[in-house]
């Protein structure tokens, strides 16, 4: 996905002196400039102070695009990170809580990334409002749960969403319903910023609007942006006043990512007396994991590398179980006070991703996005904390909504855990076929979840329909060929078994 910058770097190395390439660049920022100002000039008068930031931000990411020189990092420089730098949760744990933990918790903030929709699993609207258990949304989850710990500890933690220019007044109609609840709830927005055409570098919007045929030309900068928005909307000052001094960020479709205290306490009281200004949670690599983003040893800081920032010759490497044996969970505390330093200082360092897509109508785009992990060697004395799977629980398709719909996990107060019944604390691997990847289809072709506490593998390929009360065990492999379709019949039992070919129970 990076082909472009190295092709762009390329031919900058390739044109020679570094006045032609710095006449270049020169000549694309000022191109960029002129088209901004085109845009920026179509704003309604109560538009223009936040396009303006908007277009600032994107003009210095677009700045530092052109001058770097593609992803890579040093694979040289990358080392194992220091032994005490990412700690056992188990060690944390083990320091237990103090008398005092509602004055602890009343100094955090819990911050949700709420910007992407539900297009992947076939929804329209913010993802945060798919029904993901007994009717409950992410959002019911997650508001649920911090509801809990307020009356439990009779604190005022609070809920901030970041939603993206996609899902602000979708969550904001849906925000009413909360108004009784125990949860002060506020939100920002992300930035809103141009795609720009890969061949000319330059937008393809024409105007502010975002609306019609103008969606497609805008994008919200990834979860990187969260810093600049976060003070640049007011809330973070708002909430230092108030006494806030950490946020717990996560994206809100992790249903592992509650609020732990043994690490706000951590965090708060810490043994050696020297706070953290950041906390990563990472967690054990699976087969399944080998592309997350992982925390590594970098010119003696702290540093996250993204699969994206490998150079080619290393990526299986980079992929290896066995070397890089954890990855980042986004699941990130970070001190206010910190953001509000390093923001006025401009000091926060993100590498570039550059997002090729392709739109509707063939025309080939890049975005410039940033995530919010990368900035950890920005900050003082960050730690990563090595935490259990259970807290790294993501739904990003239907295969993950089945293990969380299931009787593998029980609910209590918002937060799931793995029932007690399964044996292995491991989650099975579950691959349902594109015929199910649509939530409504999903949903259309079970009549019940099945059980699946004894479930170690499901594959589910092609015409596939489940009645009420199906048990899987072992492992389970479904597949219907082309043109041919499975009905499993209401109170089936499948242990270690292969289903092929066509087979349809009717009921007489």
């Amino acid at each position: 996905s990076f082909v472009f910058i190295e092709d762009f770097s390329q031919a900058m190395s390739q044109a020679g002196s570094s006045q032609f390439q710095e006449v270049i660049r020169q000549e694309l920022e000022y191109s960029m400039k002129v088209e901004l100002d085109k845009i920026l000039a179509t704003a309604h008068s109560n538009e223009i102070e936040h396009t303006k930031k908007d277009l600032e931000g994107f003009k210095k990411l677009f700045h530092r695009f052109l001058q770097e020189k593609g992803p890579s990092v040093d694979w040289g420089k990358i080392q194992r990170p220091p032994e005490d730098s990412i700690q056992p949760y188990e060690k944390i744990k083990a320091r237990g809580l103090p008398d005092n933990i509602a004055s602890v918790l009343n100094k955090l903030v819990v911050v949700k990334l709420n910007g992407g929709l539900g297009t992947s699993m076939g929804c329209k609207g913010p993802k945060s409002l798919i029904g993901v258990r007994n009717e409950n949304t992410f959002l019911d989850l997650t508001v649920q749960q911090i509801e809990h710990l307020n009356k439990s500890y009779n604190t005022d933690v609070p809920l901030v969403l970041m939603n993206s220019f996609n899902t602000d007044d979708d969550t904001k109609k849906i925000l009413q319903k909360y108004s009784h609840s125990r949860v002060k709830i506020y939100t920002f927005n992300q930035s809103r910023y141009p795609r720009i055409n890969k061949e000319t570098l330059l937008p393809i919007a024409k105007d502010v609007s975002y609306s019609g045929e103008n969606t497609e030309c805008w994008y919200p900068p990834g979860h990187g942006d969260i810093y600049a928005s976060f003070y640049n909307s007011g809330l973070l000052d708002n909430l230092i006043a108030e006494g806030k001094e950490y946020i717990f960020v996560s994206n809100i479709d992790n249903l592992g990512a509650t609020v732990d205290l043994y690490i706000l306490n951590h965090l708060m009281n810490p043994p050696n007396g020297k706070r953290c200004e950041f906390v990563m949670e990472v967690t054990n690599k699976t087969r399944a994991d080998v592309k997350g983003g992982t925390l590594t040893q970098y010119e003696n800081k702290l540093r996250l590398v993204e699969i994206a920032q490998v150079p080619k010759a290393h990526v299986d490497e980079f992929k290896s179980v066995s070397k890089f044996k954890i990855f980042n969970t986004n699941n990130l505390w970070i001190a206010l006070s910190a953001i509000k330093r390093l923001q006025e200082k401009n000091a926060i360092d993100m590498e570039i991703i550059v997002n090729p897509k392709t739109l509707d109508g063939g025309l080939n785009v890049i975005q410039l996005e940033t995530a919010v992990g990368a900035a950890i060697k920005s900050f003082e004395n960050s730690l990563g904390i090595n935490v259990p799977r259970s807290r790294f629980l993501p739904v990003k398709t239907t295969s993950d909504l089945l293990l969380v719909m299931s009787n593998l996990y029980s609910l209590n107060a918002g937060s799931l855990t793995m029932s007690e019944k399964r044996e292995f604390p491991t989650v099975p691997l579950v691959k349902l076929g594109s015929s199910f990847t649509k939530v409504q289809d999903y949903l259309r072709r079970f009549e019940s979840i099945p059980d699946m506490l004894e479930l170690d593998h499901l594959t589910v390929s092609g015409d596939v329909t489940f009645g009420k009360n199906v048990s899987l065990k072992g492992t389970v492999i479904i597949i219907a060929n082309h043109g041919d379709r499975i009905d499993i019949p209401a109170g089936a039992l499948l242990e270690n078994k292969i289903v092929s070919g066509n087979l349809r129970i009717l009921d007489h």
